[in-house]
Order: structure tokens, then C-alpha cells, then sequence
């Protein structure tokens, strides 16, 4: 049996015939490592620039210096908005051919998943999500978890976190979150106050704030720490019927391991890249990471008898009653070649989806759907289905033409080049044919903007914070104290309020920990006392 990987997607010559061939052609006085231009021009000196005498001036026509510094200066894209911080690897993925002890095809037609042992190449991308590019792999951020599937019948890309919920459940409130969660527009400086001020009239991001100021929310590494696609997403079959589910990588041999606070900070003393480093050795030396990707199934129906909305994704779906069933498991083996063309230029959507694979009508989903690839058609540009690591495995063949940086035209043999627009009755493409019966959920409803009507904003948060072990607690409770000691009363109200609903222990313990911080006095926080002992333990020295 040929796997995706083994077959090389035979059908996809196409998109490899039209990346760029180098000709190996060289001048009589070149060797194979001789440098050149991007015109192939052998450098011979790429020391000095050309000057009138050796002190200068420079002249204009120094092309190889233009070509140089004008690449230089345009060499990087716009940052990502969110997710800007991030480490990818490649390996694949390895279907199980069932979902739990069931035969896969009774709930999705994707042929990914139907055949046991077959292999789909895969790229993933890790990251954090407010902090840029520079920053820190130690602070506190939920974790970007993108899984891009180069299947036979195109991409597949799987966008989520390591946590499995979210703070909000309506897309509308989304870049005024990041907006909030980000360093003050004024000052630049990072800081608590802006996201518990957005939070504290936000009471749905409770769980959530729960889970990220706990020791969950500094994962130790890339590699330990678990996946999910968030949202609710269907399962559609073969008669057309579907499934809600949700998505959720779970560390196989590696296991889950997460940092407090003290421990985050003597590592970010020392390493600020020791999630990338990690990563990049475990797979150099051989140590390959593994997740097995488990999906929940429920029927695709409002589900009355739950206290909670199955399609909010500040909600858990509770294991007893939907439990984990294994789909597959993904194998991390090869490193990047150059982190700029494959990581940084990887392109995700939660848009990208494959036969047999459908969206929910889960709010935030479809807000996702819209955002996630206009960004990248804005940040690395039209045709950024063309670059490598973003190209389907597999033959394209569309009408879309031009646009910059386009460097093939994807059309299908015996495509008439002249015919790029669909329907024609000479050589142009022809729909496909349709193999299976469409998914047609029916809708009946006003119109309306209403947010969901089974909210349950505190119940879960409450369960979260039981299960936690002693030292998990003992960690959220001083996270907590420590962010919320800088801001305003009323907002350590509202959040008080929050958390007592959530657990009666919750909240009394937190507004005791902000009691006593302020009964010693001790409201300005650590990163002020950081400020003044930069001035107070700094060293005088002369001018030179």
C-alpha cells in the first residue's frame, strides 16, 4: 500500500515544475561554491564597495552593493498580528483507520483518516500568541498548536492552542481582546491592568483566566504540552449526515509537564528560545515528538440537556460523556531547512478544510475563518499558496492569475492558456463531480445579535480550579494576587466576584492575598521595583 508520503503525490507534478529550477551552469572560472549575485553574477569582491580612491565617495552604479542592501532592507514581512513567536517541524501524520473501536468511515468521508497505517506529511507551527517576535518563550500566553495536512485531496490546516478553550465565544470582541492583552498604546509598556480591565466585563473568559494564570499557562516546551483545535468543527460521511466534534493532540511518549511562575523566570534569566532550542535538538538528535490526535463526537443538534452551548468554545465538553477516541497519531521528524522560508512564511486558515471535514456554527469559528487568511494574504502576500510550504502536495489548477510574486500559472495540462475563466465550452477546467452527498444543515431563525443563551460563565472555571493539585492552586492564587495588586479597585471587585462565583475558595482566597499585599503596603508590583533598581543598582561611569 503507497502512504501519501511514500506516493509523493504522483498527481502534483505540477506544482514542483513550477517552483523555480536553478541551472547548475557555471563559467570556466567558477567553482560550485563560488558566490553570485541574483543575476548569477560571480562576486569577486564582497569587501569593498567601488570609490573614487580608496577614502571615497561612493558612486551610484555600485549594483552589486544596491542589489544587496535593498534585499537587506526588505527581507523581512510584516509580524505576524497574534502568534508572531513561533518554532515549526515537519513529520507526518498516521491514521488509525477507526475513531475509538469504530470504523472512521461511519463519521467522516475524509480519506485521510480511512485507511490504517496511511501517511500524511505534516508541518507544524508552535508559538505564542500576544507577545512578538523577540519575545520571551517564558511568559504567560495561551500556545499557538497549527498542524497544516498535505493530503491527496489538498491542505488540510488544523488551527488551535494547547489549551481547549478560549476567552471569548463572539468574534466581534476579538481585536478589542488583543487590543487589551497588549502593551499600553501610550507607553509601550506590557502590563495586567489593560486585559483584567477587558476580562472583568467579560465574565465568559473566567475559565480561561483560570487556566492561563495557572501553572497551564507556561507550558515547559513545545514539545510537552498538549493540542486542540478549540473550536467545534463536523464530521460530515458519505450520505451526506454529520457530527459536531472536537479536536485535541495529546502527548504520546513525551508526556505533559508545565512551569510555575519562579520556575518561568530563572529559565527566562538565562534563555529566552529554550522552547525553539528544545525543540530543534530533541529532533536533530533524534528524539522525535508524537501526539495522538483524539476528536469528541456529538450529534449535530442544539443538545438541550446540557447546562452549557456545545458550540461555545469557553466550554469544555465534559470526557464522561463525550470521551476521547483515537484517530491517528502525528510523528515530528525533520527540521526546517531555513526558519524564514518555512516557518515564518507558513500560512494557516481554519478556512482550509478537506472533503468530509466541515464548520460548525460555532461564532468564533467563522470569525476565524474570515481573519486567519486575509492576514496572510496582507503579511506574506497574494500568492502565498505558491511558496512551498504553504503549496498543496497535490496538481492545482484554478483561474486565478497574476497578482505579485507570481511565478507559475496553475493550470491543468491541455488547460488552453488562453481560457482562464470557468464555464467555457472550449479548453478550459470542468467542475468536479460530485462523489458523495453535500452536507445541508437547515436553518430557521431571525436574524438577530444576541450572545448564546445558555452562558454558564462560572461553572466550569469552579471545576477547573478543584481539580487542580495544591501546588496548581497555590500558583494560579499568587499569579492572580500578583497581576491584580496593579490595578484598580474596581476591577479586583468584579474579578473577586468572578472567581467567588466560580469556587467559594476561589475568590476568598484571592481577595485575601490582595488584602494582605495591600496591608503591607506592597501595591506596586515587581516589574515597578525592577524599574528602580535598575537606577539604584546601576553602576557610574565616565563618559568617553
Amino acid at each position: 500500500m503507497k502512504s501519501v508520503s511514500d506516493q509523493e503525490f504522483e498527481a502534483g507534478k505540477q506544482v514542483e515544475d513550477g517552483r523555480r529550477s536553478y541551472d547548475q551552469n557555471r563559467g570556466e572560472t567558477e567553482r560550485e561554491d563560488t558566490l553570485t549575485n541574483r543575476q548569477g553574477h560571480p562576486i569577486s569582491d564582497n569587501q569593498n564597495v567601488r570609490t573614487v580612491g580608496n577614502r571615497g565617495p561612493m558612486t551610484l552604479e555600485n549594483y552589486h552593493f544596491l542589489e544587496k542592501i535593498t534585499h537587506f532592507d526588505r527581507e523581512k514581512i510584516p509580524e505576524r498580528v497574534v502568534h508572531a513567536r513561533g518554532a515549526g517541524a515537519h513529520g507526518y501524520f498516521e491514521a488509525y483507520g477507526k475513531v475509538g473501536d469504530e470504523p472512521v468511515s461511519k463519521y467522516t468521508r475524509a480519506k485521510l483518516f480511512q485507511v490504517e497505517g496511511k501517511r500524511t506529511p505534516v508541518f507544524v507551527r508552535f508559538s505564542t500568541v500576544i507577545h512578538g517576535a523577540g519575545s520571551p518563550e517564558t511568559l504567560r500566553d495561551p500556545r499557538g498548536f497549527a498542524v497544516k495536512f498535505y493530503t491527496e485531496e489538498g491542505n488540510w490546516d488544523l488551527v488551535g492552542n494547547n489549551l481547549k478553550i478560549f476567552f471569548i465565544r463572539d468574534p466581534l470582541k476579538f481585536p478589542d481582546m488583543v487590543h487589551a492583552f497588549r502593551p499600553d498604546p501610550v507607553s509601550n509598556v506590557p502590563g495586567p491592568v489593560g486585559m483584567f480591565d477587558f476580562v472583568s466585563r467579560s465574565p465568559e473568559a473566567t475559565h480561561m483566566i483560570t487556566f492561563v494564570y495557572s501553572p497551564w499557562g507556561i507550558p515547559a516546551n513545545y514539545r510537552q504540552m498538549q493540542g486542540s483545535g478549540v473550536n467545534t468543527y463536523k464530521w460530515v460521511n458519505a450520505e451526506g449526515q454529520a457530527v459536531l466534534v472536537k479536536y485535541h493532540w495529546e502527548p504520546l511518549k513525551q508526556g505533559i509537564k508545565n512551569l510555575t511562575q519562579e520556575e518561568a523566570n530563572k529559565i527566562q534569566a538565562v534563555n529566552d528560545s529554550h522552547a525553539t532550542q528544545d525543540l530543534y535538538e530533541a529532533i536533530e538528535r533524534g528524539d522525535y515528538p508524537e501526539w495522538e490526535l483524539c476528536v469528541q463526537i456529538m450529534s449535530d443538534d442544539e443538545h438541550p440537556e446540557l447546562e452549557f452551548d456545545p458550540l461555545d468554545p469557553t466550554k469544555l465538553w465534559p470526557q464522561d460523556q463525550f470521551p476521547f477516541l483515537k484517530v491517528g497519531k502525528m510523528v515530528l521528524n525533520r527540521n526546517p531547512e531555513n526558519y524564514y522560508n518555512e516557518v515564518e512564511q507558513a500560512a494557516f486558515g481554519t478556512g482550509v478544510l478537506v472533503d468530509g471535514l466541515d464548520f460548525s456554527d460555532d461564532k468564533l469559528l467563522q470569525g476565524r475563518t474570515f481573519s486567519y487568511s486575509d492576514t496572510q494574504r496582507y503579511r506574506v502576500g497574494t500568492n502565498y499558496l505558491q511558496l512551498p510550504i504553504n503549496a498543496p502536495k497535490k496538481r492545482v489548477a484554478t483561474n486565478q492569475r497574476g497578482g505579485q510574486m507570481s511565478y507559475f500559472v496553475d493550470k491543468a495540462p491541455g488547460q488552453s492558456p488562453h481560457v482562464d475563466y470557468e464555464p467555457s465550452m472550449t479548453d478550459g477546467l470542468k467542475e468536479a463531480s460530485q462523489t458523495a452527498k453535500p452536507h445541508q444543515p437547515h436553518y430557521d431563525a431571525s436574524l438577530v445579535r444576541e450572545k448564546l443563551d445558555r452562558t454558564l460563565d462560572f461553572k466550569q472555571a469552579g471545576d477547573t480550579y478543584r481539580a487542580f493539585e495544591d501546588w496548581e492552586r497555590d500558583d494560579l492564587i499568587n499569579n492572580l494576587v500578583n497581576a491584580l495588586i496593579q490595578c484598580d479597585v474596581r476591577i479586583q471587585d468584579k474579578m473577586v466576584e468572578y472567581f467567588t462565583n466560580a469556587d467559594e475558595d476561589y475568590g476568598r482566597r484571592v481577595r485575601e492575598g490582595l488584602d494582605a499585599k495591600k496591608k503591607a503596603g506592597a501595591e506596586e508590583s515587581a516589574r515597578d521595583q525592577a524599574v528602580e533598581d535598575a537606577e539604584r543598582m546601576g553602576h557610574e561611569a565616565d563618559p568617553y
